[in-house]
């Protein structure tokens, strides 16, 4: 017995009904990836907190150091959380895994990939290299320098900040291939400085605080959406510092100054 083949008419339609499908389907599989990868953002920022936390009961409430010093630092008078090794943006992904290895908050988080945002997007950028890490811890908490930065005082101690309302860690998105140092902003000459990263929905990002929670905060302001996805996908042309430019960014400005700590000068 002979087997009917299929017509051309039949298999065209069977491929439309496919397309049509596969139409239909793919934003529900984009969102879901989405979401599994906010949730991941969330668990390892909030892993991150409690790591940062306990440091802080191991050491007398004095904070972890929120600056990201070479190999060659005092460890003596200086505990940074991580270390940036000596090739800064241009080393290997494994050599800045072998250096997070070496901060102050690898015993207490002894998982590289906890440093990483599952949906950080630097990698798919040339100019990035090998981005890996994807946190910064504010620079009000012991990542400004003793000469202190942008008319502000960091805080070396628990103490000295409102839990509630710091925040400690942030996605960044330094358009050097590594992110340096810690994350600022200017809060008297009241400008943006450092790009953060705006990886989930092209809106958002996350925030750990210094309870112990995490919320992912929505931006408003188009220009500063903009101007900080431009420091992934334009990073050559990308300029730090940014005044914001309407009442929404403005809003925006105002919630990340509030839970930004610092002392003044």
């Amino acid at each position: 017995m002979r087997r009917r083949a299929f017509t051309l008419i039949e298999l065209l339609v069977v491929i439309a009904i496919i397309a049509v499908l596969m139409a239909i389907l793919m934003p529900s599989l984009k969102r879901a990836k989405e979401q599994a990868g906010s949730l991941r953002c969330r668990s390892n920022v909030r892993t991150l907190v409690l790591a940062w936390l306990m440091y802080k009961d191991d050491n007398d409430a004095k904070l972890v150091n929120g600056h990201t010093p070479g190999p060659n630092y005092n460890r003596d008078n200086l505990a940074p959380w991580v270390v940036m090794p000596p090739g800064m943006g241009n080393s290997t992904v494994e050599e800045k895994k072998e250096y997070i290895k070496q901060g102050m908050l690898w015993p207490y988080v002894k998982d590289v990939d906890v440093y990483r945002c599952p949906s950080d997007r630097r990698k798919n950028n040339p100019w990035h290299l090998h981005g890996y890490r994807t946190y910064s811890i504010a620079g009000g908490l012991a990542g400004l320098g003793s000469g202190g930065g942008f008319g502000a005082k960091e805080c070396v101690k628990f103490t000295e900040i409102t839990a509630g309302t710091t925040y400690v860690f942030l996605a960044e998105c330094d358009k050097r291939g590594y992110n340096m140092n810690s994350w600022v902003m200017n809060p008297t000459g009241r400008q943006w400085v450092d790009p953060f990263g705006i990886w989930h929905r092209d809106n958002a990002s996350t925030l750990g605080y210094a309870d112990g929670r995490v919320e992912m905060q929505r931006w408003k302001g188009k220009g500063l959406i903009e101007w900080n996805l431009s420091a992934l996908h334009n990073p050559q042309t990308f300029n730090f510092y940014r005044t914001p430019t309407d009442d929404e960014e403005w809003e925006d400005f105002e919630v990340m100054l509030k839970g930004y700590a610092h002392k003044p000068l």
